[in-house]
């Protein structure tokens, strides 16, 4: 009798294994834990009856198995209950990590969103007639490429076509001078400091600007544009490190250039160079090919006189 009864339980148990099966297919939950019940009462029943059926059976010693056996059951259930809490788990924490990684990516968005918003409208403002409006304009380009980085090209960029505008000596318009120092004030402050770990190579185009105390003294420079460009009063370029070519071609110096303990990694072109007044050019060192063809200097520079002669 405990054998019939366990075998119904048995297969009872085992259908209901398989109807959960089914259901969770259809992505409804299954009855795993009926399941279970009803397959430990049957190895239960149908161990301890089978054992029961022998010659002098041990009752005790049949029980006891079947106990085992049904408790083996539950074990198992026991097991894959826990494994399947703990993929459950590791899935809410990767749809939760997804869930942050989207966030961010939103939150990232956003913020680009904004610096370009910031940036067009600094660019927009610099063709504002009032001069305290481009010098705010200097200030938020500047602030930006600072807390944004990879604008920082770009902002040099802006500010060194800005240089590049006409400006008119003649009739000095102080307010536009005072907008102008602000952006070369800019370009020092984005430009790595000689020495720095890995600086990033800024390359610099100031074709035909006009430049008045402009310093990028110990300054990490990649490529250096100054061609045909105006350099009034004092001006300073020295102890700098030019990773890039240098090219000075046209340039005229109407007062003091301190050139002095700079680096010239590659090409240093002084093709057409003016110097109107003082050149300090002390310890400069040119470390790829050179040239100062048709070069005029108002005082000797501190340089090999067959460097001068190239």
């Amino acid at each position: 009798m405990f054998v019939i009864a366990g075998l119904v339980a048995l297969v009872a148990g085992l259908a209901v294994f398989a109807v959960s099966r089914l259901a969770v297919k259809r992505g409804k939950s299954g009855w795993w834990l009926a399941g279970t019940v009803l397959v430990s009462a049957g190895l239960l029943a149908l161990v301890t009856g089978w054992l029961m059926s022998e010659p002098n059976p041990n009752r005790g010693e049949a029980l006891k198995t079947g106990g085992l056996a049904a408790g083996s059951v539950v074990a198992l259930y026991a097991l894959w209950l826990n494994d399947r809490r703990r993929r459950v788990e590791e899935e809410r924490q990767v749809i939760e990590r997804s869930k942050q990684e989207l966030e961010m990516a939103r939150s990232d968005h956003d913020r680009e969103r904004v610096a370009d918003e910031r940036f067009a409208r600094a660019v927009e403002l610099l063709g504002n007639d009032a001069d305290q409006v481009r010098v705010g304009a200097m200030h938020a380009l500047s602030n930006l490429a600072r807390n944004r980085p990879y604008y920082s090209q770009t902002v040099l960029d802006v500010v060194c076509s800005y240089l590049r505008m006409p400006f008119d000596r003649e009739t000095v318009d102080m307010r536009e001078l005072q907008v102008r120092r602000t952006a070369q004030r800019v370009i020092q402050d984005l430009l790595p400091e000689k020495g720095s770990a890995d600086p990033v190579r800024y390359n610099l185009d100031l074709t035909g600007a006009d430049l008045e105390y402009f310093d990028i003294s110990e300054r990490v420079v990649g490529t250096l544009v100054l061609r045909f460009a105006q350099l009034h009063n004092s001006n300073s370029i020295w102890g700098s490190e030019i990773l890039g070519s240098a090219w000075f071609t046209g340039a005229v110096s109407h007062g003091i250039l301190h050139a002095h303990h700079i680096v010239f990694h590659r090409k240093a072109w002084f093709s057409g160079f003016t110097a109107l007044g003082p050149v300090n050019l002390t310890e400069t060192k040119f470390l790829g090919p050179t040239k100062f063809d048709r070069a005029r200097f108002a005082e000797p520079p501190d340089v090999d006189a067959e460097l001068l002669a190239t």
